[in-house]
């Protein structure tokens, strides 16, 4: 199995210093490289073209946010994943609508650090608890004709999965449906949430109650 590289992202070298000491070791990782704020990882990022970055949320200079948004318009596939101590909404949102696969808060004990990291290399969406709670009542903006009230109910039962962290092979094989069909309700589910991600659109769902 090839390791999955990582890049950590976060203004503070004691943090760095920990997050790089969690993976020391472990066959399954490898740190290819550390940025102290959001230009420097973009830059890093298309050097060293890790799988996973753990990007810090507020840095000075370019954030977390701002990095994934110019990191998806280069088209880079690196999987991000937010860790913070921002648990608001209005912090959570952001991030994921720019395009970040999951929100982890920094006081994650290790194991579900790992668990989250190697989540996110497989494409699944990870939220902390407190972060999918933060989200449960959010008011949204009102349904157009393609809002989510127009989900069917084979498109909420994926949803559901994925909410749950079922890749698209596991959803397949658990609704009896082939894995392309799959990705064809999930497009559809992206177009009537007006998302662009899994993780994006598990956040829709939990704000507006679509799933709980």
């Amino acid at each position: 199995m090839t390791a999955i590289r990582l890049l950590i992202v976060d203004d503070h070298p004691i943090m760095r210093d920990g997050l790089r000491g969690v993976f020391r070791g472990d066959e399954d990782f490898e740190v290819t490289g550390e940025a102290s704020d959001g230009a420097e990882a973009v830059r890093l990022a298309q050097d060293l073209q890790p799988d996973v970055i753990l990007m810090d949320l507020r840095m000075p200079g370019m954030g977390g946010v701002e990095a994934i948004t110019r990191l998806r318009a280069l088209g880079h596939p690196a999987r991000v994943l937010i860790l913070t101590t921002y648990d608001t909404d209005r912090d959570v949102m952001p991030a994921i609508e720019a395009g970040a696969t999951g929100y982890l808060l920094k006081d994650a004990p290790r194991d579900e650090l790992i668990r989250a990291v190697r989540a996110a290399h497989q494409g699944q969406s990870v939220l902390a608890p407190k972060v999918a709670s933060a989200l449960v009542g959010r008011v949204g903006s009102p349904a157009g004709k393609s809002g989510p009230e127009n989900l069917s109910p084979r498109e909420l039962e994926v949803l559901k999965l994925v909410a749950d962290g079922a890749t698209n092979q596991v959803a397949a094989r658990k609704l009896l449906i082939s894995e392309t069909t799959v990705k064809t309700h999930l497009l559809h589910i992206y177009t009537k949430l007006g998302v662009r991600d899994r993780a994006a659109a598990v956040a829709a769902a939990y704000k507006r109650g679509l799933i709980s």
